[in-house]
């Protein structure tokens, strides 16, 4: 059996230094490298479900968790996009070799633009581990701003700006998600949806038509977005966020399997 290991990447500096925590799966190419959603974590079920295909498959597989997430150290308080970022480009160049197709949900859609956009900026690290597909669930693209911010009404706006955080009521989770006004205000340096985006590979997009947290229109925004890579929407007509049915998972492992 492939091993699966658990090991730890410290990401920062000083004060804001933090243990990473991942888990590394060996095996061929093209590798999977994962990334979770917001208040996520690489023991969700997509991320297993995955880990499960890649050892059957004989393939290699990252996994991680952000700071404040999972097993990683660090406050989910003081988590920003570009603080996430910083440990996703991190963990992929510490951990990755050969080709690789990177899975985003949700946030980690996001981050997995932001991500292939960093690292066309390294042209070594682009030569070490060649992004060769991409595949995003639910991308929650530019989600502080247009997800968030401009819904949000007046007096939750206000609780921010006085207070600097807003505990958001969750569907998935019993206590609220902590909603920082630095989380809005950062994440206004990475928005990607007033320009063309381009990442040089093939895309493949998940998104659920019943998705009450990133609406349908967005994910055809997005897609919109896109100057030349090959792209390919799928909408599920009866699917929710998470998609994480057994039905989900098959699309899901489908996507993957193209590359």
């Amino acid at each position: 059996m492939a091993d699966n290991c658990l090991k730890c990447l410290a990401v920062g500096t000083g004060a804001a230094g933090r243990p990473i925590a991942i888990r590394q799966r060996t095996g061929g190419n093209p590798a999977l490298f994962w990334l979770s959603g917001l208040k996520s974590d690489m023991q969700g079920t997509k991320a297993q479900a995955l880990d499960r295909w890649a050892e059957r498959q004989g393939r290699a597989m990252i996994r991680f968790d952000y700071s404040g997430h999972g097993e990683s150290g660090g406050s989910f308080a003081e988590g920003t996009i570009g603080r996430w970022l910083e440990e996703s480009v991190a963990v992929f160049e510490a951990c990755c070799a050969g080709p690789q197709v990177v899975i985003g949900s949700s946030m980690g859609g996001w981050l997995a633009l932001l991500m292939l956009r960093e690292l066309a900026r390294r042209p070594s690290a682009v030569a070490k581990a060649p992004v060769v597909g991409l595949v995003l669930i639910a991308p929650a693209v530019d989600f502080t701003e247009e997800l968030m911010w401009k819904r949000f009404p007046a007096e939750v706006r206000r609780e921010l700006d006085e207070k600097g955080a807003w505990e958001r009521p969750s569907a998935y989770s019993e206590a609220p998600y902590l909603i920082t006004r630095a989380l809005i205000e950062e994440g206004r340096a990475h928005l990607l949806l007033d320009g063309m985006i381009e990442t040089g590979c093939a895309v493949r997009i998940l998104q659920g038509v019943q998705d009450p947290d990133v609406p349908w229109q967005h994910a055809v925004e997005l897609t919109s977005r896109f100057a030349q890579d090959d792209v390919v929407l799928t909408l599920v007509k009866d699917g929710d966020h998470r998609l994480s049915r057994p039905e989900d998972i098959e699309r899901l492992l489908a996507a993957v399997a193209e590359f």
